[in-house]
């Protein structure tokens, strides 16, 4: 921001006195246009609407080199241009948003938002800056953008001819605008001549002579004027046709008109006169279909040029691109049916156009159309489209600012599912403040609304990209929504998505986090249809054998082996349905009995290993017997079922330890009772 605003500071610095500086903030010197390319254009902002805009602006400090009458000329001709192109309103003209102001040091005036004029785009670069220069020359004009820019003019000169009766009287690349959506507008009026005679009558267009004492900069330019200015001294509408004839020729010969008169009317003279024997032969790079228009148009005879009329319906224009590009420009003239229809075949054409073409003359017009919430599910397949060929960079630029309002809207149900089938390009494209704030959200609503169809489109599609999302979002956003919704909803469909949504997401999830956020789950959903007893086997199934995840042996034991037996008897499982809870039940069951039984297996190891580090015990003979009493018995089948399980020997050591204890007691009984015999024999002695 702070470079921003060095560089605001600095261009205003560099344009003292622009009367435009009041009322826009001026920028970077983009171009050059008009006669002699003397106007500069700089981008430019309104100050009070943030609308952007480009300011022309003429500094009078470049006419200290002429006399003072040639600066009155100059200054009096680029006035006149400026005030004329401020009075015509078409689509085809550069819109004039606030009029020429003068002040000591320039002249100015402000119009839409330009990107350079053609001139600048075919090499000439006079007046600008090299860093512009070379963003100039990276800028090649594609096919399709030269064919529709032709027509484009030649609809603009169509206007003039038979609208407003005007003879343009200087077409060539500096008259003509291209703007930052890339659109080709008529501008340069400074020569222009308007009919003299009655609205009854054929226009007549006074003649006026190119004069050597004038500066040639504010004078038709000579390589691209009418033959009949010198040979028959005359002009009429068809000069302005012989014109765009050499500019039709230019563009197809890397700028370079049919002849190079280098400001000196002799040369004119001279070219004009060679014309009249010239029969085409220099139209090899133009291509076939277009070759023999334009050698009408340079036909040295007025009346052979066809008018702009003519010209608009040859078929060099009837491609494909030509006309989606005429269409899109005119699609406020039609109805939403027609747009509808227009919008579901305009996929296959983007993705033919090259990716500039259809940010800068299909993506605005496409944007447009999203103020209409009925229109939106034709267009924005499309508008994503663009996003998925756009660089991220452009994608935050010119796209993302316009979707943000989209993804808050939830009528029609189109809108979401378009947004859901494309969710991996907004997750791919969208930078990560934006996913939290505004993507994310929009699954959110669509989980919360209302409407079963909305949540089913979402948790059909959640799956499809939920290796894109960050997992915290997952874990503690997106999963809770969908177990709340599974829970509560009322509609078995419903509930069925949700589980099998949980299931194909169990993949992204970790171990611990299954175990104590999905499994407890299960247990407390309130229905039992067959669809959902099978979906909640089935993100059983892959707890169980997924080789990141894993249920533990003491919760398959303890919750969920008696959770699955319990509903595999439920009446509405179907034979195979109940087949297969039968097979995952003793799947755990194989998977509790080799766990456990590897456990005790190594603690029966332990016991032993110490077992045989014990020194060994000398056991009274008198319990052996005893013992061996006990052993001699018959067996039970009791002790038959206990005798292979270890318990025999706790109940052995029992009796042993219980018979041992009454022996003792025998003989502290015994040892007790001898002093007492002695006391009474000796008392009766």
């Amino acid at each position: 921001m702070e470079m921003f605003n060095k560089l605001k500071s600095a261009v205003s610095s560099a344009l003292p006195g622009n009367p435009m500086s009041k009322d826009f903030d001026v920028y970077d010197l983009i171009a050059t246009a008009g006669p002699g390319l003397l106007w500069k254009v700089y981008n430019g902002t309104k100050k009070t609407t943030k609308q952007d805009a480009a300011i022309f602006v003429f500094e009078k400090k470049i006419l200290e080199k002429y006399s003072r009458r040639d600066k009155e000329i100059i200054i009096e001709t680029l006035k006149r241009g400026a005030s004329q192109l401020t009075r015509l309103r078409h689509p085809k003209i550069l819109s004039v948003i606030q009029p020429l102001e003068e002040s000591r040091e320039s002249l100015a005036f402000a119009t839409e938002p330009v990107f350079a004029s053609l001139a600048n785009l075919l090499g000439k670069h006079d007046n600008i800056p090299e860093h512009t220069v070379k963003q100039l020359k990276d800028h090649s004009l594609y096919d399709v953008e030269i064919k529709y820019g032709i027509l484009q003019v030649t609809e603009g000169v169509k206007f003039l001819h038979n609208d407003v009766k005007l003879l343009h009287n200087n077409i060539w690349p500096g008259s003509i605008i291209v703007n930052k959506s890339g659109a080709w507008k008529l501008a340069g009026f400074e020569f222009c001549v308007p009919n003299q005679n009655p609205a009854d009558q054929t226009p007549f267009f006074p003649y006026k002579s190119w004069d050597p004492d004038v500066p040639p900069c504010v004078q038709q330019h000579l390589d691209y004027l009418a033959p009949e200015y010198t040979i028959s001294e005359s002009c009429s509408l068809a000069s302005d046709m012989f014109s765009l004839g050499v500019l039709m020729y230019a563009l197809f010969n890397k700028g370079k008109p049919l002849y190079e008169c280098k400001e000196q009317i002799s040369s004119f003279r001279k070219n004009a006169e060679e014309l009249r024997k010239w029969r085409g032969q220099l139209l090899g790079t133009i291509p076939k279909d277009l070759q023999d228009i334009v050698k009408l148009m340079l036909n040295t005879e007025p009346t052979v040029r066809p008018d702009p009329d003519q010209l608009t319906k040859i078929s060099f224009f009837e491609d494909v691109g030509s006309m989606t590009l005429q269409y899109m420009d005119s699609l406020f003239q039609q109805d939403n049916l027609q747009k509808s229809k227009f919008f579901k075949g305009l996929p296959k054409i983007i993705s033919k156009f090259p990716k500039r073409v259809n940010i800068q003359r299909i993506l605005p017009a496409l944007l447009k159309e999203c103020v209409n919430p009925d229109m939106i599910p034709f267009v924005l397949p499309n508008i994503l489209q663009i996003a998925e060929q756009s660089s991220d960079k452009e994608y935050v630029t010119y796209i993302l600012p316009d979707l943000i309002p989209i993804f808050k809207i939830t009528t029609p149900v189109q809108i979401l599912l378009i947004f859901m089938q494309n969710m991996s390009i907004l997750l791919k494209k969208t930078p990560s403040d934006a996913i939290k704030n505004h993507v994310l959200p929009m699954i959110h609503r669509g989980l919360e609304t209302n409407n079963s169809q909305i949540q089913e489109l979402c948790l059909s599609i959640i799956p499809t990209f939920a290796d894109l999302v960050d997992y915290s979002s997952l874990k503690n956003s997106i999963i809770p929504r969908i177990k709340k919704l599974c829970l509560a909803t009322t509609i078995i469909t419903v509930r069925v998505n949700c589980l099998m949504c949980i299931g194909k997401l169990l993949e992204t999830m970790d171990k611990w986090f299954v175990l104590d956020e999905v499994l407890p789950m299960l247990p407390h959903i309130p229905s039992r249809e067959p669809a959902v007893l099978m979906s909640i086997l089935g993100i059983y199934k892959v707890a169980l054998t997924h080789d990141k995840l894993g249920i533990t042996k003491d919760v398959l034991a303890t919750k969920v082996i008696p959770f699955l037996v319990t509903i595999s008897i439920e009446h509405t499982l179907n034979l195979s349905q109940f087949s297969a809870y039968m097979k995952l039940i003793r799947d755990m069951l194989d998977k509790v009995e080799s766990e456990h039984h590897s456990k005790l297996e190594q603690i029966e190891q332990m016991k032993q290993e110490q077992k045989n580090m014990e020194i060994t015990k000398i056991t009274d003979s008198d319990d052996k017997t005893l013992i061996q009493g006990i052993d001699d018995k018959p067996k039970t089948m009791m002790d038959s079922f206990l005798s292979g399980f270890g318990i025999s020997d706790t109940v052995k050591s029992s009796s042993s330890s219980s018979k041992s204890s009454n022996t003792i007691q025998q003989n502290n009984a015994t040892s007790t009772s001898q002093p007492t015999k002695v006391s009474i024999i000796s008392i009766i002695s």
